[in-house]
């Protein structure tokens, strides 16, 4: 840190007035936010841009003032969009920086810019403007992602590969089947993030400090202006509130948990044992010292990096949990974790997307994988209670069948008749027509089932939803 005295300009500390001494250099060091809320420049000019609109209109400011502070603003936004101007990162933030570069262009008007509100009221107005504008880029990469995986599942609704349970085998699915289930949680993923974004469309500008203002502003204007619903309703939940920064980090969480789990089927899938998919060399790693090896690096790092999403959701929650109403300087460390638990949910999704679209299956070994583990013992109960058994006696005969099969060293289609019978007498001939793998998918055609025709809905609706962009 350096230390030294900052000196009183229009790039000084907002607040300098009532000192008679500027903050120490180390101390505004520590203090500052704008390498964080420097992503929300535009946003902070858009929100300034209604508000000196709104000044006007009311007559709090003159119009002539307000159309010179929104030419102002303009220009700031143009020059910044072009890299014409550069941030100054000794600003204490991208408030002060933007306020003092339009006080420089503009003279004693730009000073009137930040009549009637707070950097209270100012900052939670940024960040829903700014959530406003990027959770539908999320949003986006999220619908791609469903739409990918539903397109690989329509090439592969005969594709036969085992189900698990406890890791073990259960029933024969399909590969269709399976990814729908994972396309499915991301949809779940996607309406999250339309719920919340409906929670942040109320503007809370206005609200001052926390006690709102004694001017005549006129909220509701400057709502409507920005693309809000309508307005916040109490002033000091509008400084204090925070809920949506932990309720986006939550939804991230939820996101970035799904693709780990999906992350941790790909690295086992792809290992010799498996072998049911085979990365592409453009996503995957080989080895420094073993030149034969061929890594799902990409699958272990986006499930590396849940833990990191996780761990900006508790601190957001941790952050808050003290916290006395309304405003307190704690909470200018709710961007940090915001931001970053949003970029990397958005480059996951974005690398799982081009991993999988590039992966190819190996259709043969998933099939060959239902071969064996017994995976159509239930099927075996099924036909007796067809044939009138009850379910829990049917379950019994099945198991018998299972230990007789687990003897022998067979799989279970490979008993003979005889050892069926003697299981049970309503054994007949018919039973080898209801235990193969592929019967085992298409009798199963309950709402949501591996039977390809219920996967074909699946995947029509998948499709549906994913290309809502």
């Amino acid at each position: 840190m350096k230390h030294g005295t900052l000196t009183t300009d229009n790039h000084a500390a907002l607040w300098h007035g009532r000192f008679k001494e500027g903050p120490d250099a180390a101390a505004v060091e520590f203090e500052t936010s704008i390498y964080v809320d420097e992503r929300m420049a535009m946003d902070d000019i858009k929100g300034s841009k209604a508000h000196a609109k709104m000044l006007g209109e009311t007559g709090i400011i003159s119009k002539a003032e307000s159309a010179k502070i929104i030419k102002g603003l303009e220009s700031i936004q143009k020059d910044l969009e072009s890299g014409k101007l550069k941030i100054d990162y000794s600003a204490e933030d991208i408030h002060s920086f933007i306020e003092a570069t339009l006080t420089d262009r503009i003279g004693e008007a730009g000073k009137k810019v930040h009549t009637g509100r707070s950097r209270n009221d100012q900052i939670a107005l940024d960040e829903r403007l700014y959530l406003k504008r990027v959770i539908p880029e999320v949003q986006d990469k999220i619908l791609n992602l469903v739409n990918v995986l539903a397109k690989i599942a329509e090439k592969n609704t005969d594709t036969l590969m085992p189900g698990f349970t406890h890791m073990q085998h259960a029933q024969p699915v399909t590969l269709a089947h399976h990814l729908c289930a994972w396309a499915w949680s991301l949809v779940r993923d996607n309406d999250r993030l339309s719920d919340a974004l409906k929670r942040i469309d109320y503007s809370p500008l206005g609200s001052g400090a926390l006690a709102g203002s004694g001017l005549p502003l006129n909220r509701e204007m400057v709502a409507k202006e920005l693309g809000f619903k309508g307005v916040t309703q109490n002033s000091l939940d509008s400084v204090s509130d925070r809920d949506y920064c932990i309720e986006f980090a939550s939804c991230f969480s939820l996101i970035q948990m799904h693709l780990s789990r999906f992350c941790e089927e790909i690295v086992l899938w792809s290992t010799t044992e498996f072998g049911f998919i085979d990365l592409s060399e453009k996503w995957s790693t080989g080895s420094s010292i073993m030149p034969q090896k061929k890594n799902p690096d990409f699958a272990e790092l986006i499930r590396g990096r849940t833990g990191k999403v996780y761990a900006q959701l508790n601190s957001l929650l941790t952050m808050m949990k003290g916290l006395p109403l309304s405003y307190d300087r704690d909470m200018q460390e709710d961007k940090e974790p915001l931001f970053n638990a949003l970029d990397t949910v958005a480059s996951c999704l974005t690398v799982f997307t081009y991993m999988i679209e590039s992966a190819k299956w190996n259709k043969k070994v998933m099939a060959e994988g239902c071969e064996g583990g017994y995976l159509n013992a239930t099927d075996v109960a099924d036909y007796l209670v067809r044939k009138g058994m009850p379910f829990r006696t049917a379950h019994g005969v099945s198991a018998k069948a299972v230990r007789l099969a687990i003897d022998a060293g067979c799989k279970l289609e490979d008993l003979c008749i005889e050892e069926f019978k003697s299981c049970s007498d309503l054994i007949d001939e018919d039973i080898y027509d209801f235990i193969s793998p592929r019967s085992c998918v298409e009798v199963r055609k309950t709402t949501g089932g591996p039977a390809s025709e219920k996967v074909k809905q699946q995947i029509k609706q998948l499709k549906k939803i994913g290309g809502k962009k």
